[in-house]
């Protein structure tokens, strides 16, 4: 049987190397967006009501799928219409 020694820093390279793997691991995770998002999602993120949320798709401002009671919403369509309705601030001093 043989014996293994493990020395600090075999033990200090295997720490930094673990570190290094769950930091891509989770930076990798952080920058994935849903595509399609539920109704109470996107009321988070919009921080609206649900009757407004209703009033944009009655109006056709948002696009939506209906797959049996649930409505799920295009994240790139939300974006388009942050994008759509934003106000350049005026960048000259009063």
């Amino acid at each position: 049987m043989a014996i293994e020694v493990i020395t600090r820093e075999d033990l200090n390279e295997f720490r930094l190397l673990l570190l290094n793997d769950l930091k891509e691991i989770f930076s990798s995770k952080s920058q994935e967006q849903k595509k399609w998002l539920k109704s109470k999602e996107v009321r988070k993120l919009l921080n609206i009501s649900p009757g407004t949320l209703q009033t944009l798709r009655i109006n056709k401002t948002l696009s939506y799928t209906k797959i049996g009671g649930i409505l799920y919403y295009d994240s790139t369509d939300i974006e388009k219409l942050l994008t759509a309705n934003k106000i350049s601030a005026n960048n000259n001093p009063i």
